[in-house]
């Protein structure tokens, strides 16, 4: 067999400071189809919309377990997505119904997937926090904090040692960033130069605490530093900014020249989850945000541009709306998983010569798949 060294062999001396990399800056609108403009409001408004279905779907008891909305973080999915590829990886947390969404998944799946319904992205298995989509490559959905960082880094082994020109975006929240895999994560993509954009959604509280009483340095940026590995913060408020950070630093890695950190500060308009009571925030801080709502002021810059009408926006408006509705309709309609399939997934199909239990002719016992 071929001795395949690439990946697995560190870069050679380094002089401990990041690489010099900076995201490009957000183009004018001017210098924006509008259609794709106003293709960003539509998919905007469609996670907006469709949070809020699921919401009152949970409210009555439709959707079991935890439920984490990503109201006010829309830029952020529909920003991230933009800027990759097609064939690129993504890899992302518990608050994954946006970047699903965003990322092309059908919502009436999405939808079906969180009421725990056969015709689910997952069968029903997975539930909001357990998204994914193998066509589309999206990998989930992941919900133990900070678990998927080392799965990011091994999709990018695996395009880095197989000569393959893709990219893994892996989202995570801030509160991730404390956590051993994090590190973990960062040091080994960046000593094998791993084509990995580990982008973290900053919207300030990990639950219910706050990052200044978290951690003593908030810049989440500045961890980067000690891997020698570049770092930006970015205003997640901004789908283009967002999208031509996204965009830069995967063009980076997919040059081979290693990971990137984006700070992605954002702010989630509702609680960590739906039964989070919020007493650890202020109405006027939770106002005073509410005022910088990403979706309404893309809208008002689309009309001040002259990029679209009123009346443009408000039919995207009432489009958004009817496709949630359809979705949600659509997972009323689907039936339970059957039981009889319960452990369908869970172990592999024996190989030749095993028997059917996963017992081979050594007696060792079943594989998990």
């Amino acid at each position: 067999m071929e001795n395949r060294t690439g990946p697995l062999t560190a870069p050679g001396a380094s002089s401990g400071h990041p690489a010099q990399w900076v995201p490009d800056p957000p183009p004018p609108l001017a210098r924006e189809p509008a259609e794709r403009l106003i293709g960003y409001y539509l998919e905007m408004q469609r996670i907006r919309r469709f949070e809020e279905r699921a919401a009152e779907a949970y409210a009555h008891g439709k959707i079991g377990g935890f439920l984490h909305l990503a109201i006010g973080e829309e830029p952020v999915a529909v920003g991230a997505m933009a800027g990759l590829e097609p064939d690129d990886d993504v890899i992302t947390h518990y608050r994954d119904h946006g970047d699903a969404l965003a990322r092309g998944l059908d919502p009436g799946r999405v939808m079906a997937e969180l009421y725990g319904r056969r015709d689910g992205s997952s069968g029903g298995r997975g539930g909001s926090m357990h998204l994914a989509d193998a066509e589309r490559r999206f990998w989930g959905g992941h919900a133990i904090v900070g678990l998927h960082l080392p799965v990011a880094v091994g999709l990018a082994l695996a395009h880095a040692y197989l000569e393959r020109p893709h990219v893994v975006l892996c989202i995570f929240g801030d509160g991730s960033t404390n956590t051993g895999e994090f590190h973990e994560s960062l040091n080994l993509a960046a000593l094998w130069r791993l084509p990995v954009v580990f982008l973290c959604q900053n919207n300030l509280y990990g639950m219910g605490t706050a990052v200044e009483r978290a951690m003593p340095v908030t810049e989440i940026r500045r961890r980067a530093e000690p891997y020698g590995i570049p770092a930006a913060r970015v205003n997640g408020m901004r789908v283009l900014g967002v999208r031509e950070a996204v965009r830069s630093a995967a063009r980076w890695a997919r040059e081979g020249r290693g990971p990137v950190l984006l700070e992605v500060l954002t702010y989630r308009f509702r609680g960590h989850s739906m039964a989070d009571p919020e007493l650890y925030r202020s109405r006027e801080e939770r106002e005073a945000w509410r005022q910088r709502d990403p979706i309404r002021v893309f809208g008002a810059e689309l009309l001040e541009g002259g990029v679209a009408t009123q009346e443009q926006l408000d039919q995207v408006d009432r489009q958004a709306e009817a496709e949630v509705e359809r979705a949600a309709a659509f997972a009323e309609e689907s039936p339970e998983p059957a039981p009889e399939t319960l452990l369908a997934g869970i172990y592999r199909a024996p190989l030749d010569g095993e028997a059917a239990d996963g017992r081979g002719g050594d007696g060792h016992g079943a594989h998990l798949s």
